[in-house]
């Protein structure tokens, strides 16, 4: 007689191995939304840019490859653009006025230089940055004593985000979002937030909230800089290419969304 319990020992690693054998190997599913992969090659792309492992030449090939990719991707979506312009802009600061947010009253716009491809240029800024109450830079609204949400100017498809910035890292916006807009064939960028709270391939509507202002980024964390949120506006070129735009006037003309 076999003891009792090297019977079942045996039982036990024989059936294990039987169910190993037959058991189908479990394999992530392969991303196949065409809009996701374009997502996710976007912000492929924008990280080999931000870390300069392209040349400005294959990247600025690579952004045209994507983007007249996409364009056809998401003609689907321009039939309703009558519908998604309708309801006009939304200032990307919760509770502030343009006259008041906008820093330098939209002369701190400097498009002269810009290259999108090539991180290492750092004399423009074809952006408008937008101020809140906060003398001692906590990211905390002086008067609310609270966060300031973040946004969406217009509608979109959110192209990209960042939200695990360090102050260890060189990027210079920090935890960022990237909304592309296929009705104005625009991109829209929203920089130094504190938090992040929509993800790639999300569909968004003017005014929803993408985060909450901060001061992340390597110089809007530091004790000199003044908490705001950096916003860009870049037509895309029927060639495919990013080229600045100023907002200012939309900027000056969008609704403004009380303090909830």
């Amino acid at each position: 007689m076999f003891p009792v319990k090297a019977v079942f020992l045996f039982f036990t690693l024989f059936f294990s191995v039987i169910w190993k054998s037959s058991a189908p190997l479990y394999v992530p599913p392969a991303e196949t939304d065409p809009l996701m992969l374009s997502c996710q090659k976007f912000e492929a792309l924008y990280q080999s840019i931000g870390d300069s492992t392209i040349t400005p030449d294959s990247a600025s090939a690579a952004f045209k490859a994507l983007f007249l990719d996409l364009r056809q991707l998401t003609d689907a979506f321009r039939k309703d653009c009558s519908e998604d312009l309708a309801g006009g802009y939304v200032f990307p600061v919760r509770g502030y006025y343009p006259g008041t947010s906008i820093g330098g009253r939209g002369k701190g716009y400097r498009p002269s230089g810009f290259d999108f491809f090539d991180s290492r240029v750092r004399k423009s800024h074809p952006a408008h940055d937008l101020f809140i109450r906060d003398k001692n830079n906590d990211g905390i609204d002086d008067v609310m004593c609270e966060q300031v949400d973040v946004l969406a100017f217009t509608g979109g498809l959110v192209l990209g985000i960042r939200q695990d910035w360090t102050s260890e890292s060189q990027w210079r916006g920090g935890n960022y979002v990237w909304v592309y807009n296929p009705c104005l064939n625009a991109l829209l960028y929203y920089a130094h937030n504190s938090t992040v709270d929509v993800r790639p391939g999300q569909w968004i509507r003017a005014g929803d909230v993408l985060g909450k202002m901060g001061r992340t980024g390597f110089n809007a964390w530091q004790p000199r800089s003044t908490t705001h949120l950096h916003f860009m506006y870049l037509k895309i070129t029927d060639e495919g290419l990013p080229e600045p735009y100023n907002p200012l006037s939309l900027l000056m003309e969008s609704k403004v969304l009380d303090w909830e």
